[in-house]
């Protein structure tokens, strides 16, 4: 079906080379797109590139630190130097800066610095110019911990310790600002969503992998295959009467 196709769209994917961008960056680019992925580890992000471009596509790397303005719209303007219009923003990249319930303010603020603000500053910056275009899409990269709170039995016997609570903030945050750019885009034929992953597998320990697998209706955890058609449907023409929407891809887990 053509209207799936992302054949030569122009998209942004922040990140790109993390836990769950380099999968969505493999799938991106092979679904034919002129595909920049941007974040402040600009070696790592090169090494991708070279990557897919080694299979035939086309992958830009372009350096950010997306909670600094100057750098947002710095990479906005290279965009658009570069390809003179924009198709699709994925906001993908996330800091984690914050280890545990007891971190220091200072973890906090740098949290909310790349993944609040910065958030915030993508959407803006792009959002504005798939305005003028009249068209566009943007894809926000939640999470289900963004939907529900945390099950702490879960970590009982590992060494993997409580989750922060900046992440299930600011996760939970990104699901509603999602809701408001879509009604504030809408008018102008860009489309707003969120994806909201469940929990990818990362070598947990036994006890963790057990217990989560047992809340899933599918039986396993995610793998860095399964965010990638989701993601094209959503930057697709399929989607073209989706808005404001979130998706979980979680297996089933909060569906419980």
């Amino acid at each position: 079906m053509n209207s799936f196709s992302l054949e030569n769209k122009v998209v942004v994917l922040t990140g790109g080379a993390g836990l769950f961008g380099r999968g969505l960056a493999a799938a991106i680019a092979a679904a034919g797109t002129k595909l920049v992925i941007a974040s402040r580890d600009i070696a790592k992000l090169e090494r991708v590139a070279a990557e897919e471009n080694a299979k035939g596509c086309s992958v830009v790397a372009e350096k950010l630190d997306q909670g600094d303005e100057e750098s947002v719209l710095a990479l906005r303007d290279r965009v658009l130097a570069r390809f003179g219009h924009v198709d699709g923003l994925v906001n993908n990249s996330v800091a984690r800066p914050m280890k545990s319930p007891n971190a220091p303010v200072a973890a906090w603020e740098e949290s909310m610095r790349v993944n609040a603000t910065g958030v915030f500053l993508m959407t803006r910056a792009f959002g504005e110019v798939m305005c003028r275009q009249k068209s566009g899409s943007i894809v926000n990269i939640g999470s289900m911990q963004g939907m529900i709170g945390p099950s702490l039995e879960l970590y009982e016997g590992t060494n993997m310790g409580e989750p922060p609570p900046d992440y299930f903030f600011h996760k939970g945050g990104m699901i509603n600002l999602t809701r408001y750019y879509a009604a504030l885009f809408g008018p102008n034929n860009v489309r707003v969503n969120c994806l909201s992953p469940g929990g990818f597998f990362n070598n947990q320990p036994e006890p963790f992998l057990s217990r989560y697998k047992s809340r899933t209706f599918l039986g396993r955890m995610a793998d860095d295959t399964d965010l990638g058609g989701p993601v094209i449907f959503l930057l697709s023409e399929a989607a073209r009467y989706v808005t404001g929407a979130n998706l979980p891809v979680d297996g089933g887990y909060t569906a419980k």
